[in-house]
């Protein structure tokens, strides 16, 4: 069976360098930037992220999830709170995320604690939703667990089509809604030329201040 050697595949990394001047001096401002650069690039779902938790037994768990909102507190992010990201996010509130901005080169790591939305913030996202996302929240109440087939979750979904009609407000679940990553460590790295990244590590300290230091790639 022929196959790409995945060690031969490399992406040279061109471009202007990022300078300590570049940066604006709170993290959530310099995110504000590259994000929409990010999307203004063209890039696909520039919001996706990689969402880590922590399990139970102590081991990490990683997932894609799409950002719903950001602003200088954090970023926000909704699902099921009783699947298997929202139970671990719940026992233990530490997590981490990762914007991989591969064809522009970036990359955005954010890690902190998580806290749960409020029900306003929560009904008024949900309220926003497309009716057919708001019906998959209510058919996947299960979230994680397994399930029989395909057909089980159609036949869920249609279930929920005849209780709410195509004009009737449809109310959020009450096991679903957000959190928001309040950030206390925040990495932006660019790529550069022979792998000469450059990196930068803003970490808060105990008066809520942001300290920014260059690392080595």
């Amino acid at each position: 069976m022929d196959r790409t050697d995945p060690a031969e595949l490399r992406e040279p990394y061109l471009g202007a360098p990022l300078r300590r001047a570049d940066l604006a001096d709170h993290p959530m401002s310099q995110f504000h930037l590259w994000f929409e650069e990010a999307r203004e690039s063209g890039l696909a779902e520039p919001n996706a992220m990689v969402l880590s938790s922590v399990e139970p037994g102590g081991a990490p768990r990683a997932r894609t999830v799409l950002m719903k909102g950001y602003d200088r507190t954090g970023l926000r992010f909704f699902t099921n709170y009783a699947s298997r990201k929202g139970l671990a996010l719940t026992a233990d509130p530490r997590a981490s995320v990762v914007f991989p901005w591969h064809p522009v080169r970036r990359q955005v790591l954010i890690a902190g604690r998580v806290e749960r939305l409020s029900d306003a913030e929560n009904d008024r996202y949900f309220a926003s939703r497309p009716r057919g996302s708001q019906l998959g929240a209510w058919a996947s109440e299960r979230q994680s667990q397994p399930v029989a087939d395909r057909e089980e979750l159609d036949r869920l979904y249609r279930e929920f089509e005849t209780v709410w009609p195509e004009d009737a407000e449809i109310p959020r679940p009450a096991y679903w809604g957000g959190f928001r990553l309040v950030p206390e460590e925040v990495e932006f790295w660019q790529g550069g030329a022979d792998r000469m990244h450059d990196r930068f590590r803003y970490l808060r300290d105990g008066e809520g201040a942001w300290e920014i230091t260059r690392l080595a790639p």
